[in-house]
């Protein structure tokens, strides 16, 4: 069960740390529906069962295919559901910024739809737009909130200059960007949503090849805790941040539990030190 911490995003909506990320509840490349959408939903519905009252899609993933699926499966009761908009997808695969705020605003309405809800608990910008001027998309974003369709708004993949800027119009509840054991480009970022309250939602949060550069540490840890070491990387985060809500992704029943049980993982001082001084390096 998921025994991780809550977390209050945005001061007021409270979620356990540890979440879901819904990404791969899709066909392959992130394209298309599932083999089997029964199953997807199952699994989704099982979250739940476990504790997981925070999930994480996006109008990209399938697209729509995501978000048709969580609005089937579940209730908008079952669990706090944000998702993003921001990206465009073909047949290729390729995912290609779209910052307009015409599009964000249209967007909104066909996540609502999907997910069976009035109001989106979280909606976050996927990714910055080279095409678009910032400002522009974030003030679309605020308009939603104040209109009502959005309770919370976050942004994905920014920097602490664009996470500043973003918050000169609107109360930023929570930043998504690629952030792991091995990976911490976005240090300077998460640091800046401690200090604020914002909650961190890092993606690619396990990233086992990002893990294969940090030598024995996280093996070493994994055997001393008799747990696995994505179980290992998962714990170090929650260890690692008090705003810090992992969202990993998966489409088996086995490895959702193996994760949802990270939250049980208790590193000792000497462990985290450890695995911090391997990722740092």
């Amino acid at each position: 069960m998921n025994a991780s911490e809550t977390f209050d995003i945005g001061g007021s909506t409270t979620v356990h740390r540890m979440g879901y990320g819904a990404m791969r509840v899709t066909g392959e490349g992130v394209i298309g529906p599932p083999e089997d959408e029964a199953a997807a939903k199952d699994l989704l519905r099982h979250a739940v069962d476990l504790g997981v009252d925070f999930i994480d899609t996006a109008d990209s993933y399938g697209p729509g295919v995501s978000e048709r699926l969580i609005g089937e499966a579940l209730d908008p009761e079952d669990a706090v559901v944000a998702t993003k908009a921001g990206l465009l997808r073909d047949t290729d695969t390729e995912w290609k910024p779209h910052g307009h705020p015409d599009y964000i605003r249209n967007q909104v309405l066909v996540s609502r739809d999907r997910l069976g809800v009035d109001t989106i608990d979280l909606y976050q910008f996927h990714r910055p737009d080279p095409d678009t001027d910032f400002e522009a998309s974030v003030q679309a974003f605020a308009e939603l909130k104040d209109q009502g369709l959005v309770e919370h708004v976050g942004l994905s993949n920014v920097s602490v200059a664009q996470l500043e800027t973003a918050r000169d119009h609107v109360e930023v509840a929570t930043v998504q960007n690629h952030y792991n054991i091995g990976e911490r480009g976005s240090e300077d970022v998460l640091e800046a949503c401690g200090e604020y309250g914002i909650g961190f939602m890092p993606w690619f949060p396990i990233a086992a090849g990002e893990m294969d550069a940090l030598g024995e540490a996280v093996d070493d840890v994994a055997d001393a805790q008799d747990a696995t070491r994505a179980q290992v990387a998962l714990a170090w985060l929650l260890e690692h941040s008090d705003v810090m809500l992992p969202i990993p992704g998966t489409a088996s029943i086995d490895h959702l539990e193996e994760n949802v049980a990270a939250s049980e993982v208790e590193l000792t001082e000497a462990e985290y030190a450890r695995l911090t001084e391997a990722g740092a390096a």
